[in-house]
Parts: structure tokens; C-alpha cells; sequence
């Protein structure tokens, strides 16, 4: 490990946190590297150090404390060392495992396409992770946003945002595009238009399962009844098709004892129902119409059907399946309304990355919106906690911007570390600052009777509400 990095020493009085054999390790005084971020990012990170800083000093009188470390990227970094992500930056954010970031600035008109892609694909962070919950006195565009409690792992490397792309009209779009229709597509009716740009989507079996595995484990430690699998399968059947085969795999394969299917639960189901229900009965419960399909699909169902029965009929019968993790699957675009109309069916979502995309947002979106909504990149040794938001650079250093997404990636940061006492206490007292009406302005002006507070103010109502 180095001893300084961008030219900063580390803090002497602090410790790295380690990793070994699957577990971190968490010194009383750990250091940990924050990237304060472009625009806005800059009143936040301020508000929020203070807000972290009084809750562990609150929880653990002196005894614990976060030494934090800055290090640089976007436009801090390229006015500072002429480079928009300098490599002690990643050296650091390895070297000292977990960090955690403001929002930062995409570059224009070339170069890295985004900073917090390449975190994530430079380390390896396959898990993006973002809980979703109604914290009370939040304005809400829906009746019920308390019953949206959702935690979506997404998938973080792999899919359209490999960043595999040829621009219309290159030799290199050329070349994908010939290659496609002389000798992939040849014989067909199928062809690539001469003028497209082409992306590569590509979703791996490794990509799949070590997410979906994550997605499980947080399910199983923290009590959650479910984990759905989303996405567009039914129509690209090799590569969200085949997340959706991968994710049952990995499912029933690692965790049977733990875990069971949908399909499995109504096969269960029917013979809890109906103790003399044949194998053939059974299949045609969970296949209406099945009696006008192909006789070999039906022999299919049957078989299944029987080897759901003699595989975990003892150990998951009788009612028991129903203490395990549910594992079932959504179409992508039937899961937008499911989480409006019946959130409280989801508990974990598992999603390849432009889908996790798109329903963090939207989940977002019903309990207050991105300006609450934390987030975390996390891989196998290393986390980067953030900031799900813009720069929202025209309200830089004004004091005004709504704090709560860094804040409550704090909160992730001090869970993933185990101190959960510190977390405790800004969640509650955010919740209560709110509920006194002490908000920023994205929320005072849908909030009727309320106060607003600067950014730096409503830290200040926080930490006093810590007690």
C-alpha cells in the first residue's frame, strides 16, 4: 500500500480496512477515501461529513471514528493533474476498499464516457445496489409509497454498457455490419441496415450468476421474502433469456436448501391442496391449455412436475416452502406497473444493467426521487458508495441542493461496515427532520407548510435531531 496518493499523505492515525477470505476487516478508525464530486457535489459532500461524523461520534463516544481521504476525479482531478480520473484515485479506492462519491461530470466530446462506469469496470464492481423505502413526510406522486421496500442489485459490467459500439458509417461498422449480413445472416430474411450504428450486448453466464448470488445472500441475511429476476427474455431469448435460466440456476443449484422456485411453490402448492392429485392434474394446474400442446412439451411438464416432487416434496412440503426466499421472474416492462400497483409483492430485484437502469428510477421516483435515493458499487474485496444523482451544476455552491442521496449512501457504507448504530441514527434522524417539515427545496415546494433549508441547514436540523 502506498503512503500517500495525488500527493496527499494518508492520516496517521488511521487504518486500512482488509479483506481476506471473503470478509472485511474494520479497524476503530478506518480510512476511507471520498470523492467530494463536480457541482452540487461540493455543498453535499460538506453537509454530509458533518451529518456521518455526529452520528459516529453520537454512537460511539470517541471510541470509533472515519478518517476520511480525499481523492480526486472528474473535473477537481482534470483541473488539478489534467486528468478526469487519475490512477491513485483507483489505486487508492483498491488499496483501501471502501470509499465512497459525490455525483461527477461525464467528460464532453471524447475520453472516458463516464467516471462512474469506468469505477465500476476498472474494479471489477459487478453489483450496483440501490434499496428503495419511504422515509414518512416525503412527498409522493403515489397513495401508498410505503409499501414500496425494495433493495435492486443490478448487474454492473456487462450488458449495452460494455460500451461495445461502432458509429454509423465507420469502417468498423462497416466491417460488423457485412460480417453480420454475408456470413451470420446469409440464407435469411434477416439484415442489419447498411446505415446503423451496432452495439454488442453481452450478458455472460459469469456476469449472471455472481450477481445473482449476491442478490440471494443479501435476501437470506436480511430477511427478505423474495428475489425476482427481471427481464426482456421473451423476446432476446439468448441474453436476457438466458439471465432469467442462469439466475434458477444458480438459485437451486447454491441454494436449495434455502430457496424455492415460483413453479415450484404451485406445484407444492396443489398437493398441499389436494393430497391425491396425480402428477398429470398437477401439470395441468401450472400450464392451463396444456392439454392442446405437443405431446413431447407435455411430457416435458410432467416430468418436471414429478422431479419437483421427489427432489424437495419432504423437505420443502407440507408448508415449509413457504419460510423459504421466493425465486420467480418478471417481463421487464410488466414489472414497471407491478411496482406502482402491487409494490409490496417485490423484495429484492436482480436485473441485467440497462433494466436496473431504468427501475431504480422509476422506483425512485415514488418515494421522493433520486434527490433521496442512495447507492452502492459493490465487487468481491471493494464498495464505492454514491451519489445516484446529477451534478446539477447551475445550483453549484448556491447551498440549496437536497443532501440525501450521499447521506444515505452513508448509511449503506456504515451497514456494509457493520456499524449499524451510526446508521441507525441518520436514518432516524432524517426521517424526523423531514417529518418537522425542515426541507430543501425540491421538497418544500411540494410539501405544504414547510420550511426551507439550505443544504448546510438541514444537516444542522439533523444532527440535532440525533438527541
Amino acid at each position: 500500500m502506498q503512503t500517500s496518493y495525488n500527493g496527499l499523505t494518508l492520516p496517521a492515525d488511521g487504518k486500512a480496512i482488509s479483506y481476506a477470505d471473503g470478509k472485511f476487516t474494520v479497524p476503530d478508525h478506518p480510512i476511507i477515501p471520498f470523492i467530494e464530486g463536480d457541482g452540487t457535489g461540493r455543498d453535499i459532500w460538506r453537509a454530509s461529513k458533518r451529518v456521518f461524523d455526529a452520528a459516529v461520534e453520537k454512537a460511539y463516544g470517541g471510541k470509533r471514528s472515519v478518517k476520511w481521504f480525499e481523492v480526486f476525479a472528474g473535473e477537481k482531478a482534470f483541473q488539478e493533474f489534467k486528468t478526469w480520473l487519475p490512477d491513485d484515485t483507483v489505486a487508492a479506492a483498491r488499496d483501501l476498499r471502501v470509499s465512497i462519491k459525490g455525483p461527477l461530470t461525464t467528460p464532453v466530446g471524447g475520453g472516458i464516457r463516464s467516471l462512474n462506469v469506468a469505477l465500476r469496470q476498472i474494479m471489477d464492481l459487478y453489483s450496483c445496489v440501490r434499496p428503495v423505502r419511504y422515509y414518512a413526510g416525503v412527498p409522493s406522486p403515489v397513495k401508498h409509497p410505503e409499501k414500496l421496500d425494495v433493495v435492486i442489485f443490478r448487474e454492473n459490467t456487462e450488458d449495452v454498457y460494455a460500451g461495445i459500439e461502432f458509429r454509423e458509417g465507420t469502417a468498423e461498422a462497416k466491417k460488423v455490419i457485412g460480417f453480420l449480413n454475408n456470413e451470420m445472416l446469409a440464407g435469411g430474411k434477416k439484415r442489419v441496415r447498411e446505415d446503423s450504428g451496432v452495439g454488442i450486448k453481452p450478458i455472460s453466464i459469469t456476469g449472471t450468476k455472481r450477481l445473482v448470488r449476491r442478490a440471494i445472500e443479501y435476501a437470506l441475511a436480511n430477511g427478505r421474502k423474495s428475489v425476482t429476476l427481471m427481464h426482456k427474455g421473451n423476446i432476446q431469448k439468448f441474453t436476457e433469456g438466458a439471465f432469467r435460466e442462469w439466475g434458477y440456476e444458480v438459485a437451486v443449484e447454491e441454494f436449495r436448501e434455502h430457496v424455492v422456485t415460483e413453479r415450484e411453490s404451485w406445484i407444492l402448492g396443489n398437493v398441499e391442496a389436494n393430497p391425491g392429485l396425480s402428477v398429470e392434474q398437477n401439470a395441468a394446474l401450472i400450464e392451463p391449455g396444456l392439454e392442446f400442446a405437443p405431446e413431447e412439451f407435455r411430457r416435458e411438464v410432467y416430468a418436471e412436475v414429478g422431479a419437483v416432487l421427489a427432489s424437495i416434496g419432504k423437505t420443502h412440503g407440507g408448508g415449509t416452502w413457504k419460510q423459504k426466499v421466493l425465486i420467480n421472474d418478471r417481463i421487464a416492462d410488466s414489472i414497471f406497473q407491478q411496482v406502482i400497483i402491487r409494490p409490496e409483492e417485490y423484495a429484492v430485484l436482480a436485473c441485467p444493467n440497462l433494466n436496473g437502469d431504468y427501475i431504480s428510477d422509476a422506483c425512485a421516483a415514488q418515494v421522493g426521487g433520486l434527490g433521496i435515493a442512495p447507492g452502492a458499487n459493490i465487487g468481491d474485496g471493494y464498495a464505492v458508495f454514491e451519489a445516484t444523482h446529477g451534478t446539477a451544476p447551475k445550483y453549484a455552491d448556491k447551498d440549496v441542493i437536497n443532501p440525501g442521496s450521499v447521506i444515505l449512501s452513508g448509511v449503506m457504507l456504515f451497514e456494509f461496515i457493520g456499524w449499524k448504530e451510526a446508521a441507525v441514527l441518520i436514518e432516524s434522524s432524517m426521517e424526523k427532520t423531514i417529518q418537522q417539515k425542515f426541507v430543501t427545496y425540491d421538497f418544500e415546494r411540494q410539501m405544504q407548510g414547510a420550511t426551507k433549508v439550505k443544504t448546510s441547514e438541514f444537516a444542522t436540523h439533523m444532527i440535532a435531531n440525533m438527541g
